[in-house]
């Protein structure tokens, strides 16, 4: 296993080097020039000389490509240019809400999503599956801006239930006071293709030969579903589940814009409606480092699921 970690793990280079040059053809020649936004409407030829060379735009496009290695390397992007604070500093006291309410929900969806997906499985054909699949249809055709209006509106003005919004300093507050209301409006929005996507996996392990043999040694059927069923109709869940983390660190734009969390999402928002092109550089160098990473982990995982499953 040692030797299939570091082999991924040096394949992690060329990607990530791909993807530094296509960040960096996209915001360099595509992009336009950052010296004319920060420069604003009126500007002289000596402003914009200045700034070109505070961004080490009076380089060579090598020279530019290489600086800007260096800044991934170092993950050091610098300044935002719109509040003048350190990158680093804003995405780092971003992200922790962003993974407050992203991490709450992912939990919870699963520990409801995952054990429906197998009882509707199970009853396949029955009026439990019809019922459970009827109503997830009919929650995918709402907007999740219904959900997010109507649930503040009731919830929240009518009833008092929730505070609308707010966020906190203190980690259990924001969890048990300021969380509750936009993680239930997320799972409104989430729970009905989840529990579709993962039925259809219990249903086709359930038509597995090993399922007959299962049932033909007289094992009963809560035994076949927890114990052969569940571990194999698991493994496209994780996959599921690993391409979804690392855009868990963008957090839930509509959510966060809603409820005023500051989270990632507000501030890519932000960075976007303010040109913040250092900003927007480094969300998406995390972003493709997180999805190696992940993606690494959610095979390890395969192989802890299912010792069967052999990793090259």
């Amino acid at each position: 296993m040692s030797a299939f970690i570091i082999r991924r793990l040096l394949q992690m280079i060329p990607t990530l080097f791909g993807v530094m040059l296509l960040v960096f053809i996209l915001f360099t020649l595509v992009g336009g020039d950052p010296s004319l936004v920060l420069a604003g409407k009126h500007f002289s030829a000596e402003v914009l000389a200045h700034i070109r060379a505070q961004l080490g735009l009076d380089k060579s496009l090598p020279e530019q490509f290489l600086l800007f290695v260096h800044q991934v390397l170092t993950l050091d992007f610098g300044t935002s240019w719109s509040t003048q604070q350190p990158v680093s500093d804003i995405i780092g006291s971003r992200v922790g809400p962003s993974l407050t309410l992203t991490g709450a929900m992912l939990v919870v969806d699963l520990l409801v999503a995952i054990p429906l997906a197998a009882l509707v499985a199970y009853f396949r054909g029955g009026l439990t599956d019809h019922i459970v699949t009827i109503s997830c249809t009919v929650a995918m055709s709402i907007s999740a801006l219904i959900y997010i209006i109507a649930g503040q509106f009731f919830l929240g003005f009518k009833l008092g239930w929730f505070p609308v919004r707010g966020w906190g300093d203190s980690f259990w507050v924001n969890l048990f006071v300021y969380v509750p209301l936009p993680l239930l409006l997320g799972l409104m929005v989430s729970l009905g293709p989840d529990i579709r996507f993962y039925r259809s996996f219990f249903v086709e392990e359930l038509g597995q030969d090993y399922v007959r043999t299962a049932r033909a040694k007289g094992l009963s059927e809560r035994q076949i579903m927890l114990k052969h069923v569940l571990r194999n109709a698991l493994i496209p869940v994780v996959t599921s589940v690993m391409m979804s983390l690392p855009y868990m660190l963008l957090g839930a734009l509509v959510l966060e814009s809603f409820f005023g969390i500051p989270g990632m999402g507000n501030e890519v928002v932000q960075a976007v409606n303010k040109s913040d092109f250092p900003v927007i550089k480094a969300i998406t160098i995390y972003i493709a480092i997180a999805t190696m990473v992940f993606n690494l982990l959610g095979d390890l995982v395969y192989k802890w699921i299912d010792p069967r499953v052999q990793l090259k």
